[in-house]
């Protein structure tokens, strides 16, 4: 027996609080009645209705994926253009990603079918890093990788402090490849980090989430999490 919020959440329909509102809003049915309880607890054979659209109860699944560029982090696109979920044609669950990567961002993505996991994963408060690698114009001096490292004003608000590293520079063509790791997760965040200290970026991929890598994949490539992986994944955003 699972609560039905957690039901509801696991499903992909919504994230645990939002399955409760939609709980006390008389949105959700159990063998075709309104439940307004958030207490309740179901069963497999429990016939679930979340405004008139049943909730198969599917197994949790989990991807690490290596998104290329030119791919859009979402379930579809109405421009047309290539989804991350058109990697996965023969996963049966409705995954989607956990959080995103700009279009023209490559790099590590996860994907999940698991409403409650990813919106724990995504909660402002949880300070899991993520490391990206830019190639950007210019060559940034010392002052300004430390400007990175203590926080730019953008304006959506100052950035927290972040770590930057010089890896590789090229005097000729002026440009440089900077490692830039962060714990927020702001719309274009990197990006707009790099611009505001005047070295726009040329190409940019993450590398790393947390503790998990690309290691092994190449673009376009993906793997399942183990249950280890899961499991330090949660315990990480539960205790950050």
């Amino acid at each position: 027996m699972e609560r039905l919020q957690k039901v509801i959440a696991h499903a992909g329909f919504a994230s645990r609080r939002k399955a409760e509102e939609m709980i006390l809003d008389g949105k959700v049915k159990v063998n075709g009645k309104v439940v307004k309880e958030l207490g309740i607890k179901v069963s497999a054979t429990d016939r679930i209705e979340v405004e008139g659209i049943p909730v198969e109860k599917e197994e949790p699944v989990y991807f690490l994926f290596y998104k290329p560029r030119g791919v859009i982090s979402s379930v579809q696109d109405e421009k047309g253009r290539k989804a991350v979920t058109d990697y996965f044609p023969e996963i049966k669950q409705r995954i989607y990603p956990v959080g995103r990567l700009d279009y023209d961002t490559s790099g590590l993505l996860l994907l999940t079918n698991d409403g409650e996991f990813a919106n724990l994963l995504m909660h402002p408060r949880n300070e899991i890093e993520k490391e990206y690698i830019a190639k950007i114009k210019g060559i940034p001096s010392k002052e300004q990788l430390r400007s990175l490292e203590k926080g730019i004003v953008l304006e959506d608000g100052k950035t927290a402090p972040a770590r930057a590293k010089m890896l590789s520079l090229d005097k000729r063509k002026g440009t440089s490849i900077i490692q830039l790791t962060i714990h927020e997760g702001r719309n274009r965040q990197v990006r707009r980090m790099f611009e505001a200290i005047g070295c726009p970026v040329m190409k940019l991929r993450r590398e790393r989430y947390a503790f998990l890598t690309l290691h092994g994949l190449k673009a376009g490539e993906a793997r399942e999490l183990t249950a280890h992986e899961v499991k330090q994944l949660r315990v990480m955003a539960e205790n950050s």
